[in-house]
């Protein structure tokens, strides 16, 4: 019996093509995909000079891409997220990973305290006041706005889709992101939501829909294992395998 199970890919397209590549093969031809980006990374205007900078910081792979088109220049660049640091070294930047978490950056610069210069480079919309914290406690750092995160709505196909009534398994990794997502949902009875954080949880109405799921880890890696085990169950339904 086919279930109609499908996963509602919601962040840009180049995030979701990479978060797609965490999962098994054999998952992805099995259950339908639809990509319905609810965010827009638009560079703003403004230039981008790391002449006098000794190491740039990085949140975010779209905060990598939009500075890499920026600048030639690759300095030092201090990543949250393993992904990130991955993508900043695939660009060209000497990327060290210091942790999955805001707050541990913040924790690492309070403790090993580098010399330098510092610039966290990230989008209109952030969270986490690094740039702040750091130069409150003393350390030479400021941050800049390189992108906008524009929201958008649903594509036809997505809308089509959340309208149906057929279980759709949709990961969200950010509560901004999560807070536009219910907005724009009739009703989500049928949801089974999967949420990056708690903090991307809180944005969500539990009671409404038919499950939320946190992740381990605010990782890729975490979100991509977690999805694996919650879609397990429609997969086996859909293409008639038997239980573990």
């Amino acid at each position: 019996m086919r279930t109609g199970a499908t996963l509602l890919m919601t962040r840009p397209r180049d995030a979701n093509t990479r978060f797609l590549g965490l999962l098994p093969e054999d998952m992805l031809s099995r259950l339908a995909v639809i990509q319905s980006p609810l965010l827009d990374i638009v560079p703003v205007a403004d230039g981008l000079d790391l002449n006098a900078c000794s190491a740039v910081i990085f949140t975010s792979g779209e905060g990598v891409r939009v500075a890499s088109e920026k600048t030639n220049l690759r300095p030092k660049a201090f990543c949250v997220g393993r992904r990130t640091t991955e993508y900043a070294h695939a660009a060209g930047w000497a990327a060290d990973y210091v942790g999955a978490q805001s707050d541990d950056l913040v924790d690492w610069f309070l403790t090993n305290r580098p010399v330098g210069k510092f610039i966290h480079l990230h989008g209109e919309c952030t969270r986490g006041k690094i740039a702040q914290r750091l130069a409150q406690s003393g350390l030479n750092c400021h941050d800049q706005v390189i992108y906008q995160q524009r929201l958008r709505n649903f594509t036809p196909e997505a809308m089509a889709a959340v309208t149906a009534q057929i279980p759709l398994i949709v990961p969200l990794f950010s509560p901004r992101t999560a807070a536009h997502f219910v907005s724009l949902c009739p009703d989500m009875s049928h949801l089974i939501l999967i949420a990056m954080s708690d903090a991307v949880a809180e944005a969500l109405p539990r009671l409404q829909s038919h499950s939320v799921h946190v992740s381990k880890a605010p990782t890729a890696i975490a979100m991509a294992e977690l999805l694996r085990d919650v879609a397990a169950p429609f997969v086996r339904v859909e293409t008639g395998q038997p239980g573990d």
